[in-house]
């Protein structure tokens, strides 16, 4: 999902920057939610988590070069599920900063493009699952299908604001939307994989019964919303 140096350039990317503050923005008020339901401390240390797991998956996974971009497992509904929207907003802001600033510093000047394009998608999934989710269901009970559907709204959004960066630096020439459509085909691939992840690690949770009301993970995963 890295917007490649010389996609977009020069004053245009200022638009990255202007939508990577929206996006911040909104997702600094689902972490103070975070913190005035559950305090600081839980918050701080399920973004720490979160940001060490997004590093990882960025440079520990597999990841590959397809098109206008790279196909990542980014596993955000995973990250959304297990420890909230606000946690997981902040993870994988600061775990793609990291990474930036340790291994690909060219990645830098993209960074508010970047960082729209993974935050923007689950602020979509933390709204779709109130639709999606009953109430009365704890996040270790989704089904695959539920899983689907918050996978398919995270890595859909993913895509489609890579090919909006695309098509917003160079155009909408044939070869252009050649990369595009390439990359596109390739990242849904990972659509098929991150549910089948999300209840490998909910199931995890679920044997792991003894630690409901632990403040490393958001409270919805034990218990059903109120």
């Amino acid at each position: 999902m890295h917007i490649e140096p010389g996609i977009v350039d020069g004053a245009k990317m200022v638009l990255g920057y202007v939508t990577a503050t929206g996006a911040i923005g909104y997702s600094a008020k689902l972490a103070l939610d975070t913190v005035k339901r559950d305090g600081v401390s839980p918050l701080a240390l399920r973004a720490l988590i979160a940001a060490v797991l997004v590093f990882s998956f960025f440079q520990v996974l597999p990841h590959f070069p397809v098109g206008v971009s790279e196909v990542h497992f980014i596993l955000g509904s995973t990250l959304f599920l297990i420890f909230g929207a606000g946690p997981a907003a902040i993870g994988l802001a600061a775990g793609l900063l990291l990474q930036g600033l340790l291994f690909a510093p060219a990645d830098l000047p993209q960074y508010g493009m970047n960082v729209t394009s993974l935050l923007v998608p689950l602020l979509l999934v933390d709204a779709m699952a109130r639709r999606v989710i009953p109430a009365n269901t704890a996040y270790k009970d989704v089904t695959y299908g539920q899983a689907f559907k918050l996978s398919t709204a995270y890595q859909g959004g993913v895509v489609a604001w890579v090919a909006f960066w695309a098509f917003y630096g160079q155009g909408f020439g044939a070869e252009n939307l050649a990369q595009v459509a390439s990359f596109g085909a390739a990242y849904m691939g990972v659509v098929m994989v991150e549910p089948l992840v999300d209840l490998a690690v909910l199931a995890a949770a679920k044997s792991l019964h003894q630690l409901a009301g632990n403040k490393v993970f958001h409270a919805r995963l034990y218990h059903a919303g109120s």
